[in-house]
């Protein structure tokens, strides 16, 4: 009972610090982080432990889930450039520099626990990003960049973190069998992830129960990460591919009240995973703390610093070499004068968070200097959400960036194709009189997915408008 007590407690607490960073402008991943540490400092809390292989697949999972179903395939090929530099370079770099200043510090440490180590501290996660530019109204371009690289640099991250740690495990490493191996589980659990998504949807199109939709759409993405494991595949690839064909799916694939219902639900468990991941590290660290070193603490500012300006200065070599001529925008993005503006703001959103602590957490207990590790993995996502979460909004006025209408356009363009079919006097509908609401919100619904196929409005327009249309759908079953 006394565990269920505090469990309660932390939910509450954490809830709280939630409404007070809503009512103060932070981002509630900030407040989390400090909870976290309060927690490894106060006695007689219980610790709850999880096995490694549960803590992946109970908090990542659903986190890549929920990011790839709204990630937009438009606007993603329209700033793959930026992206891919940040999921590729950013992300390499970022490893090689934290692996050698590990190695630096302590020679006898493993070279796969170093990369493990630069592995689990380069993905950034858009949460606070994001939580911040919902308070201010900013390009579109850079959200799309922030998103899409806080996906995708999951994958890459936790693919190299997943091979060091087979490495220290097996005792073996080879590269052209690394390789071989890496192509073929990415090729594998790409297959997977689309074929799974295709299958389950059309399962899921037969539930009309809200609850027992949302029960198993969780149950599937569970079971779509065991079943990779097991295959010996990427589950985060496989989760990724799946989310991302998924969110394809057509909006009549699923009925309004089942879908308002499971993106609440899924909007409430990403928070609650948020906070389970800050309280496990936080009472990680407390049976931890007596046995940390000073010199930890000094490197694992080291590696804080580090990651700060690997992101930032590689951001600055991004714009150097565009100005140059050496990178040129996909067709139809326009960068002007204000793109170093934007360069900065995206070189300071490098937040860590959840997925950094659930690498960390889901180490071996055995692995070399895990402690250490799990040190500097909260030291760089308490410091990263301090430093850039409590700032990038006060560098967002200071740059002053100029208003981007790109989705306001889109929603309106949106609107009037939509709900003008919707309108009984629409000269596009041939006997408009003998329509009746359900075949009205149906062709509702297939224009909206036409606007989204010939790329007229991206995938955030569309789940905006589609919850529009939800809400009149059931508005018109009372």
């Amino acid at each position: 009972m006394q565990n269920f007590e505090i469990i309660l407690v932390l939910l509450l607490g954490a809830a709280l610090l939630s409404l007070a960073a809503g009512r103060l402008k932070v981002p509630y991943p900030v407040f989390l982080a400090l909870l976290g540490a309060a927690i490894a400092v106060i006695p007689g809390i219980p610790v709850f432990s999880l096995s490694s292989e549960l803590i992946l697949a109970l908090l990542v999972a659903p986190v890549l889930l929920d990011a790839a179903h709204d990630i937009s395939f438009r606007d993603l090929r329209r700033n793959k450039l930026p992206i891919l530099s940040l999921v590729v370079v950013a992300v390499g770099l970022t490893c090689i520099a934290v692996t050698f200043i590990a190695k630096a510090f302590f020679p006898d440490m493993p070279w796969a626990a170093a990369i493990a180590l630069g592995a689990l501290l380069a993905p950034t996660d858009a949460v606070a990003a994001i939580a911040v530019m919902r308070q201010i109204e900013l390009p579109h371009r850079i959200k799309v960049i922030l998103e899409g690289e806080s996906l995708f640099n999951d994958a890459s991250s936790l693919l190299i973190y997943g091979l060091a740690v087979q490495t220290l495990v097996t005792g073996s490493f080879h590269v052209a069998d690394a390789l071989t191996a890496f192509l073929l589980v990415a090729v594998g659990s790409v297959c997977a992830g689309w074929i799974l998504a295709k299958v389950i949807v059309r399962l899921l199109q037969q539930i009309q129960d809200p609850a027992t939709s949302t029960v198993l759409q969780f149950v599937t993405i569970f079971g779509v990460w065991v079943l990779a494991e097991h295959l010996h595949l990427s589950g985060v690839i496989t989760v990724v591919c799946y989310g991302l064909t998924a969110a394809r799916a057509p909006s009549s694939s699923m009925s309004a009240r089942v879908r308002i219902i499971s993106f609440a639900t899924w909007e409430t468990v990403t928070f609650v995973l948020n906070i389970l991941a800050f309280v496990l590290v936080g009472l990680q660290l407390r049976d931890i703390l007596p046995l940390i070193r000073p010199e930890w603490v000094g490197i694992a500012f080291i590696s804080l610093t580090a990651v700060i300006l690997v992101r930032v200065l590689w951001v600055f070599l991004y714009h150097f070499l565009y100005v140059r001529g050496l990178i040129r925008p996909a067709p139809g993005v326009s960068l002007g004068r204000d793109d170093l503006k934007e360069g900065i703001v995206v070189g300071w959103s490098g937040m860590r968070g959840i997925v950094t602590l659930a690498a960390a957490l889901a180490l071996p207990d055995r692995f070399p200097y895990r402690n250490f590790i799990l040190l500097v993995a909260f030291v760089v996502v308490l410091g990263t959400l301090l430093l850039q979460g409590l700032t990038l909004r006060l560098l967002l006025r200071l740059l002053n960036l100029p208003y981007d209408d790109q989705s306001e356009a889109e929603t309106k363009l949106a609107r009037a194709y939509v709900f003008g079919i919707m309108r009984t006097d629409a000269p596009s509908i041939s006997d408009s009189k003998s329509m009746t609401p359900d075949k009205n919100i149906l062709l509702a619904r297939e224009t909206l997915d036409d606007l989204r196929k010939s790329e007229k409005i991206g995938d955030g327009v569309y789940r905006k408008i589609e919850q529009e249309i939800d809400w009149l759908d059931l508005s018109n079953r009372k």
